[in-house]
């Protein structure tokens, strides 16, 4: 018995000891970090060389640093916060977010939010092509086929009440990857709450659309390029939209809108503007 609990205490000791799982990656980040900021402190100057160089540098004292302008939702379609985790800190993955809110509610900041993730790939909304260098990526805890815990979303209520008033975003320019690249991917997925999001200023949606009527010569295609959404693939974008503002529909007729359809379209475009 005594050479039982003696185990047990050496494996407690040991585990106890043990260096923190994301210790190393953990180093790599302030690593990364400090080279940046290092980068920020260095004085401007260096012209083209077949450009005329001023004599003396002049340095403004006018300036601050770029705020992000957008809020991307995302699911990781993984199993488990900790999946994710190990994702976001493998460099071979080269994909990130800056924050991560588990099932349980749990937020991990993973990023500055002044830094550049890499969570939007290939997208675009209205004019904007490189989404990654004016937003911040929030990543669910979520594998697409389940409904989002309610703690989980409290807890994205939270980090976005938070974003929204500490950088001034727009309530139309919360939106989801599947918004934002429609042709590749879906996320947050059909059972995302954007309605109650909406509710509190986060995203656009629509009041009673049955006093709206919609023009005989009313341009769908245009409809959605006002709201944000890229053409280059119009059935994709019809889904898009589908899926984030009417879910229950999103699988059926793919790339057609009906009358009920265009008119919350059109309460949409009226939220916009």
């Amino acid at each position: 018995m005594l050479k039982k609990l003696t185990i047990l205490a050496t494996v407690v000791f040991f585990s106890a000891c043990a260096p923190k799982p994301y210790k190393a990656t953990n180093k790599v980040y302030r690593h990364q970090s400090k080279h940046w900021a290092d980068v920020l402190k260095q004085q401007p100057g260096n012209v083209p060389v077949a450009a005329v160089a001023a004599p003396e540098w002049v340095g403004t004292t006018n300036f601050n640093l770029r705020k992000p302008n957008y809020v991307i939702i995302h699911h990781t379609a993984q199993n488990s916060c900790e999946q994710t985790l190990k994702t976001f800190t493998l460099e071979r993955t080269q994909v990130s977010a800056h924050y991560v809110i588990c099932r349980n509610g749990t937020v991990h900041h993973m990023l500055n939010d002044y830094l550049r993730a890499w969570h939007g790939g290939l997208s675009k909304w209205g004019s904007v092509t490189d989404i990654n260098s004016s937003s911040i990526g929030i990543e669910l805890d979520n594998n697409g086929s389940e409904p989002f815990d309610s703690l989980q979303i409290n807890s994205l209520m939270v980090v976005l009440d938070t974003l929204k008033r500490r950088y001034n975003i727009p309530a139309a320019n919360f939106i989801g990857h599947g918004d934002i690249a429609p042709k590749r991917k879906v996320d947050p997925s059909v059972l995302f709450p954007w309605d109650r999001l909406a509710a509190k200023g986060f995203g656009l949606w629509y009041g009673d659309t049955a006093a709206i009527q919609v023009p005989e010569n009313f341009n769908t295609l245009q409809g959605l390029r006002l709201v944000g959404y890229d053409l280059k693939d119009t059935a994709a974008a019809i889904q898009a939209f589908k899926r984030h503002f009417i879910p229950g529909d999103s699988l059926s007729a793919p790339g057609a809108m009906d009358d009920a359809a265009k008119k919350i379209l059109l309460g949409v475009m009226q939220q916009a503007q």
